[in-house]
Parts: C-alpha cells; structure tokens; sequence
C-alpha cells in the first residue's frame, strides 16, 4: 500500500461571489441541499465552511489522479458538523474513480480556513503503482 494525498485551496471571495451573483445555480451542483444545511450558522451560510467544502471535495477528487475527467460534485459527500471531524462518502462515478485509482479504504479530510482562504487535505491508502491501473510514469 502506499498513501495519496490532495489539497486545495478556495479564496472565501469566489464562493461569496457565487452566493451573492449569478453563480447561485453553478453552485448548487456543485454542493448538495445537506452540505449546504451543514454550513448554516444562525440561518445564514457561514461562507468559510462552504469554502472548506469546495476544497475538501477538489483535494478528495485529486486523489483519483483523473485530470481528464470533470469533477463529480454531488458524488463526493462531505459531512462536517460542528466541532466533528469531516466525513467523505462517495456515489456512483466517484466510488469508480477511487476504486480505479486502487483506493479502497476510507478518505482521511482535514479542513481549515483563516483569513480569505479555505484550505482542505485528503488522504487515503491506494494500491501500490504496479497494481494502480492510474500509474503515472
């Protein structure tokens, strides 16, 4: 086995545009109607822990190794209530992905934000490279 790992970051500007702008619709695929509750503070979308989500979902995505590929939002889940550590779930094509990557196990996702940035790591155990058919040479 050998270890995989993913990170993003996401400027808290870009998700505030998407909120406030005509972006709305772009992030409704992008966020699942319960993700989206999760980041609900008071009523009202705390913008960090969206931005948190988008890159826990892009730093998940990067652990397939599929740059051909457009990013399945919807089917990478991830729960983060407060003060518990995230959870990912995968459906459908993501699960394929994972699983062509020779990853099998769970994903591992740490989030944080400061300041204007939301930055998010995933880590998972994969097959080795000779047994990965996504071997980079």
């Amino acid at each position: 086995m050998r270890s995989r790992v993913g990170v993003d970051l996401v400027p808290l500007a870009r998700v505030r545009r998407m909120l406030d702008g005509g972006e709305r619709t772009a992030l409704e695929r992008m966020v699942r109607p319960d993700e989206l509750d999760e980041c609900r503070r008071e009523g009202l979308i705390d913008v960090s822990a969206l931005a948190g989500r988008l890159a826990a979902k892009e730093a998940v995505f990067k652990l397939f190794l599929r740059g051909d590929t457009v990013l399945p939002w919807t089917l990478i889940r991830i729960s983060a209530p407060e003060r518990a550590w995230p959870e990912v779930e995968l459906e459908g094509a993501a699960r394929g992905y994972a699983r062509d990557a020779g990853i099998d196990g769970p994903i591992s996702v740490s989030i944080t934000h400061d300041g204007d940035y939301a930055i998010a790591v995933a880590a998972a155990m994969s097959a080795p490279a000779e047994e990965s058919p996504q071997r980079i040479a």
